[in-house]
């Protein structure tokens, strides 16, 4: 697990977006571990989420002209991610949807540059992938090209079927998929800090019950 990676889920835990106990997800499932990217609802938790979503890209070696953000949580997030690969020495444009498009002013469903060449899409985390098919819609009717997503967790969790949402992605639309951090990244770091060891046998199991190959596509 690169340094990056490793200081993510530190920052994730200091800031209580990552949190371990007993959570019921949507799926019904009783998880051991809980990750909400709206607690990192203050700027100096902003600034610093942008940087790794920065960091992840940059690493990735991904070749894209713009980034865009669904709505609503890609919103901050994609600008956050534009402002801190700026200060990285690449700038880059960037656009977020409305939900419902606008019928005055500058109208339509678009906000920031026009969408076109290679797009990077970035969200939080990916549940059912509905906002990433709506996504690449989106992009594909603005005939522009999706070339990847950036996600800030894979819970390389199973969905309705064997595959997780992520790997369905990659299978539908033959996309790469990017995150910050993966499960098996969260079990690597439970194992290293004595105070949360103990947290460390329950997230195995889950991972064993609902986890997935990660080398399945």
């Amino acid at each position: 697990m690169s340094d990056f990676r490793q200081d993510f889920i530190r920052f994730a835990v200091s800031k209580n977006v990552l949190r371990f106990g007993e959570f019921k997800t949507r799926a019904g499932r009783l998880s051991p571990y809980f990750f909400n990217a709206g607690s990192f609802h203050d700027g100096e938790s902003l600034l610093g989420l942008a940087q790794f979503y920065a960091k992840a890209i940059l690493s990735a070696k991904i070749q894209f002209d713009m980034l865009f953000g669904p709505a609503y949580k890609g919103i901050p997030i994609v600008a956050g991610t534009a402002i801190a690969l700026a200060q990285n020495g690449h700038n880059v444009p960037f656009c977020f949807n409305r939900k419902e498009a606008k019928d005055h002013g500058e109208g339509g469903a678009l906000v920031g540059a026009p969408l076109k060449g290679r797009v990077l899409m970035v969200d939080d985390v990916i549940s059912a992938g509905t906002s990433v098919r709506e996504s690449v819609d989106l992009i594909r009717t603005n005939r522009a090209t999706p070339c990847g997503l950036v996600i800030a967790l894979d819970r390389m969790e199973r969905g309705n079927g064997e595959l997780s949402a992520v790997q369905e992605i990659k299978r539908k639309f033959e996309l790469p998929v990017i995150s910050i951090i993966t499960l098996d990244d969260v079990l690597s770091y439970l194992q290293t800090r004595e105070e949360l060891v103990h947290n460390l046998l329950a997230v195995q199991k889950y991972r064993q019950i609902y986890g997935v190959n990660a080398n399945a596509a």
